[in-house]
């Protein structure tokens, strides 16, 4: 049991890291922290207390308690509410979680805090932040996969969205996607001289070497023109990483998928630094594609599938409609008739296999308030369910 505890320690601190979060462990080096945790014990003796982690960032608190076992990430009494007996704070990781914000809420300065509950491993987790004000208030907030929107770039932004329920200058509506879909298109025609056929892969590629950024193993200052190691070469072995995270298998599926990102490194003349540019026409990309695109995948809970609505848009610029590409987007509003018409109750399962952009799936969801969503099932072992 209590190798298993240090695991799981020392898993939530390498992942503290690959975000440059520099938690303090079981207890706190600021004094009135310090002092206040004195008196935090989960067995309410008003003796010491101390959480797996704790850390500030900006001018917000942040306190971790985490579990080994997933069955231990919380509990709750009949009506779906947080127990905050001594055995509860005790042994679930949510639940002791918000009991140090609350005490450091009420005994400390600090206006804002974050309490984390994260229980498993790498392969399996969970992570439920809340959030607590000062009056001891708390906001359960929708489980994280990383510790990526507590950095000091991202952690106001997560704040406006997530606990104001704000719009913040990320949230894009619809001309803006277009537009940047368009921008994009001819950014790949005029720098790079991208084939239609090979726009696509370009694209997806950058993304998901961008979803590495959340793991510590890519960044877009890393893209320097290098020719000994190209930008493209960096990207690629990103998106290798990615697609070995997401365990994609066997090795075999996954060389051969990986194979067709090949023209990012292969193509010369995005990996050279162009001159009016300044930069190399893939980091130039890479750059427009995560202020653009990604951060509203990353910190989104609107029901709008900004990817799906991306990509349908940018398609219609590569290779006319997409069709050349063997690829036929079906319209929103048709998508939509098929849900109505479907009548999609929240104990029914959605098979998708043709899925594409995931519209279907994702208007399903939003049609029964986006909490139910399972996974597809594959009755036949051959058949592959694609997302972009």
């Amino acid at each position: 049991m209590y190798k298993n505890e240090a695991v799981t320690d020392l898993w939530v601190y390498n992942m503290l890291q690959e975000q440059d979060l520099d938690f303090y462990p079981q207890g706190s080096n600021i004094k009135e922290i310090a002092e206040a945790l004195r008196s935090a014990s989960k067995r309410d003796t008003m003796k010491i207390g101390y959480p797996e982690y704790t850390g500030i960032v900006k001018d917000y608190l942040i306190v971790i308690e985490n579990k080994a076992s997933l069955s231990n990430h919380e509990k709750r009494d009949a009506d779906g509410l947080l127990l905050e007996d001594a055995d509860s704070k005790a042994n679930y990781a949510v639940n002791g979680a918000v009991h140090y914000g609350k005490h450091l809420s009420q005994h400390t300065s600090f206006k804002k805090l974050f309490a984390l509950g994260v229980s498993g491993n790498e392969k399996r987790h969970k992570i439920s932040p809340v959030f607590i004000n000062e009056r001891g208030y708390i906001t359960e907030l929708p489980e994280l996969e990383t510790f990526v929107s507590f950095t000091e770039q991202n952690i106001d932004e997560y704040y406006t969205r997530e606990v104001l329920k704000e719009e913040t200058n990320y949230e894009k509506q619809t001309a803006d996607i277009l537009k940047d879909a368009q921008e994009l298109n001819e950014a790949l025609r005029n720098y790079g001289n991208i084939q239609d056929k090979d726009r696509p892969l370009v694209v997806s590629g950058i993304l998901l070497a961008l979803n590495e950024i959340q793991h510590g193993n890519f960044r877009i200052d890393m893209l320097t023109g290098d020719r000994n190691k190209t930008d493209g070469q960096k990207i690629y072995d990103a998106l290798e990483s990615n697609l070995k995270r997401a365990d994609v298998s066997p090795a075999t599926k996954r060389d051969k998928l990986l194979n067709q990102f090949a023209v990012i490194k292969d193509t010369t003349r995005i990996n050279e630094i162009n001159e009016n540019l300044g930069k190399t026409p893939l980091k130039y990309y890479a750059e427009f594609l995560y202020n653009s695109i990604y951060r509203n995948i990353v910190y989104t809970e609107s029901s709008e599938d900004y990817l799906g609505r991306f990509y349908g848009e940018f398609m219609s610029y590569s290779g006319g409609d997409g069709q050349s590409l063997g690829i036929i987007l079906t319209p929103k509003h048709i998508t939509d008739l098929f849900c109505e018409l479907l009548d999609i109750k929240s104990t029914d399962r959605v098979l998708d296999p043709c899925c594409g952009s995931r519209v279907i799936i994702m208007i399903t969801a939003d049609s029964n308030d986006g909490d139910w969503l399972s996974s597809p099932l594959l009755e036949n072992k051959n058949m592959d369910w694609c997302a972009f």
